[in-house]
Formats: C-alpha cells, sequence, structure tokens
C-alpha cells in the first residue's frame, strides 16, 4: 500500500506531536518509507510547504520530487473525474471554485486516484456545503483516506527510545 500525504500531516507534525528537535524517527520513517515507494506527497503540497520559509520547508526543499510527485500527465483523466464529482455535488459554487482552483487538495485527491495510493490527512468529513474536504472528495472518487495515526499503526512504526 502507498500513501500520499496531505500537508496539514507535515505541517501538525512539525508543529505539535513530531518536532524536528525531538522526534527525529518520525522524519526519518518518511524518508525511509519514501524510500521504499510506499510514503509519497505531491509537488503542490511542497509549494505550501516552502511557503512557510522554516525549518519545514528546508527539509522540504531537500526532498525535491523524490517525496513530493510532480503532476503526470496521465493524472488529467483523474482531475477530470474529481473536476466532475465536486461540480455534481451538493457543494455551493463558491466551495467547487476554492477546491478546484486554489490549495493542493484537488490534485492531492486527483493524483491518488490516478495511483491508486490511499490519501493521509488529518481532515475529517463534513456535511457543510461551504467547503470541499479531503476526506468528503475521496470518498466521492472511490480513494481510501486515513488518518496519521492509522498509517502508522497499518505501517507498524514505532518510535522506541534508545538504551
Amino acid at each position: 500500500m502507498a500513501y500520499l500525504l496531505d500537508a496539514n500531516i507535515f505541517i501538525q507534525a512539525k508543529k505539535l506531536h513530531y518536532g524536528f528537535d525531538f522526534c527525529p524517527a518520525f522524519w526519518d520513517w518518511l524518508d525511509a518509507g519514501n524510500a521504499s515507494g510506499t510514503v509519497f506527497s505531491i509537488e503542490k503540497v511542497r509549494d505550501e510547504l516552502l511557503a512557510g520559509n522554516d525549518d519545514l520547508s528546508t527539509w522540504a526543499q531537500a526532498r525535491g520530487n523524490y517525496l513530493f510527485l510532480p503532476p503526470d500527465p496521465s493524472t488529467s483523466a483523474s482531475l477530470a473525474a474529481v473536476s466532475r464529482w465536486a461540480s455534481g455535488g451538493n457543494y455551493e459554487p463558491a466551495a467547487v471554485s476554492t477546491f478546484l482552483q486554489t490549495g493542493a487538495e484537488y490534485y492531492l485527491v486527483a493524483q491518488a486516484h490516478e495511483l491508486a495510493h490511499v490519501v493521509v490527512s488529518h481532515e475529517i468529513p463534513s456535511t457543510s456545503t461551504k467547503r470541499i474536504k479531503i476526506p468528503d472528495a475521496c470518498i466521492g472518487v472511490g480513494i481510501k483516506v486515513i488518518s496519521p495515526y492509522e498509517m502508522l499503526r497499518t505501517e507498524r512504526v514505532r518510535f522506541v527510545l534508545g538504551a
């Protein structure tokens, strides 16, 4: 199973649970998972992280297109499928426009759809018609979406203190 990580995974990890200064094992695991072909994100997520101009942006910049996959021309069919889903739902026009034109969410869902990867996000589904959330879009186009904790448990990741 391969995963595509949302920007909020990196941002919340840095700010809360897995800071670079006290839990470097999380970041090492991301690199190892990427090297083994199971952990990725997308270029547009990297662009969002780079805007932070902090230690997370430095970390993201160093991973380039290895961790952060560039768009693939074959993704156009999946972009169209996600767009049809968003436009055909009960969302307000502004929500659809925002989802399709800003941020990485639209591309994350489309690339996961194209690659048959699981999306990892802290977002939870919502019944609001004012904003399209990643889990709702994933469910709408038949993609599995899980929390980072589900991913870590599924992969049996353990951050254990040394002797």
